[in-house]
């Protein structure tokens, strides 16, 4: 870019400052290179105001063409949520090099907020959305999309001066139109979109019900972010989906049907002997009460249905906080509302669980007694596996664990041994009335 004359920077400064608006119009025109060269050379507010400006995927590639100093400034003038949306557009390589112009608490701050849950539409989008403003021609599109040849774009996108999603325009629509042609004037408004933190579930429900190839993706301010891609979204689901199911009984999600022997050993012995060791623990946990159960054998028939229902009562807890982890419902520091949520529901199951057992038990076995250490042990276990179901995934998510290889194992072993433990040891204390 050649220097400019003082007349030159002034009149471009005058624009800058009382047309911001008009001014952003023109930059977006402007190359890449050429547009962070001249935001460089401008005075920071003003450059920090017309990036403000800019569609979000060119703030984006602009604010990384910019020297340290200058880009820490524009960063740090940036709204938390939209320096945010801006960093998730750039690849993870440059991601980083701009995140390590900024203080680390920033810095952490605003990569925690560019990783959305893997699980939600920001997880799944890809943040390489294409968008122009309103007012821009035919041939202004034309030109930029001869620069994106690795994307596949089916439709382009419409956004407002703040970024709000503001109408799409297929690209059919747009090669049937003259060069000359402003997009507002073929665009569709209002056009579907989807929640940064909507579930996979709502996404592909969106999808179904659209039946769109492209669904834009905004922010809670209704900016646009990104976009979800059907095929894309498919693959997503089938590979998280096969991932967790290997991943929940301990077999590597890198694991394939024709991988070598070996490998399979290596990944899937170790969590074979953290079972083993747990199964001798709750095996431990019954030998304790092993008098009790030699003076009433009815107890051993009927050690595996408490032990069943914890585990099950565990389970269903452990599945709710995962999902409410993985999709950001909840929080570790909101882990007191959880687990009141969780004992409440599993003590409330086990009331009603235990008198059926309870009835059951005393018309088998004509025993008082019997029934209610069983109806007792039920309460008690179930609403201690439904703690423990909410407890283990927020704890090993607090100690920055994944939670889906090993809630699981752990919370078999906590229910084992609380079924049996609870169930035995009840069954111990009201042993005179056997």
């Amino acid at each position: 870019m050649k220097p400019r004359t003082s007349v030159d920077a002034r009149l471009a400064r005058v624009a800058l400052v009382r047309h911001p608006d008009e001014a952003a119009a023109v930059v977006e025109r402007l190359p890449d290179h050429q547009t962070a060269g001249f935001l460089q050379e401008e005075d920071a507010e003003a450059a920090i105001s017309l990036v403000r400006r800019l569609t979000p995927d060119r703030a984006a590639r602009i604010t990384a063409l910019f020297d340290p100093e200058r880009g820490r400034r524009v960063m740090e003038a940036l709204n938390p949520n939209r320096a945010a949306a801006l960093l998730a557009r750039l690849d993870p390589e440059e991601r980083e090099r701009v995140l390590g112009w900024l203080e680390p608490a920033l810095a952490e701050e605003l990569r925690e907020l560019a990783d959305y849950p893997p699980d939600s539409a920001g997880g799944l989008m890809d943040p390489r959305v294409t968008s122009f403003r309103p007012d821009a021609t035919v041939s202004d599109v034309l030109r930029r999309l001869r620069r994106f040849r690795d994307r596949r774009i089916g439709e382009i996108f419409l956004v407002d001066a703040e970024g709000r999603l503001a109408g799409s325009v297929a690209l059919q629509d747009v090669a049937l139109a003259s060069q000359e042609t402003h997009l507002d004037a073929i665009a569709s408004r209002n056009p579907a979109c989807v929640g940064v933190t909507a579930p996979r579930d709502e996404v592909i429900e969106q999808f179904e019900h659209q039946r769109v190839a492209n669904l834009p993706v905004v922010d809670f301010d209704g900016r646009l972010v990104g976009v979800l891609r059907q095929r894309e979204l498919i693959q997503a689901a089938q590979e998280e989906a096969t991932a967790t199911a290997v991943t929940m009984v301990g077999a590597s999600e890198q694991e394939r049907a024709l991988s070598p022997p070996l490998f399979a050993v290596r990944k899937r012995l170790p969590w074979l002997q953290v079972n083993l060791l747990t199964a001798f623990l709750a095996s431990a946990v019954v030998g304790i009460f092993e008098d009790t159960i030699a003076r009433v054998t009815a107890l051993a028939v009927l050690l595996p249905v408490v032990a069943g229902q914890s585990g099950n009562t565990g389970a269903q807890a452990l599945a709710v906080t995962m999902r409410g982890l993985a999709l950001r419902e909840v929080r570790t520091r909101q882990w007191w509302p959880v687990l009141a949520k969780e004992v409440t529901a599993g003590a409330t199951n086990g009331v009603a669980v235990a008198l059926v057992t309870s009835l059951a038990v005393w018309l088998w076995s004509r025993s008082v007694g019997l029934a209610l250490v069983i109806g007792v042990s039920m309460v008690l276990s179930m609403t201690l596996a439904g703690l423990s179901g909410a407890a283990i995934p927020m704890v090993l998510t607090a100690l920055r664990q994944d939670p889906a290889q090993s809630s699981s194992i752990i919370l078999t072993t906590v229910t084992d041994i609380v079924g049996f433990a609870s169930f035995l040891g009840i069954a111990t204390l009201l042993a005179s009335l056997l």
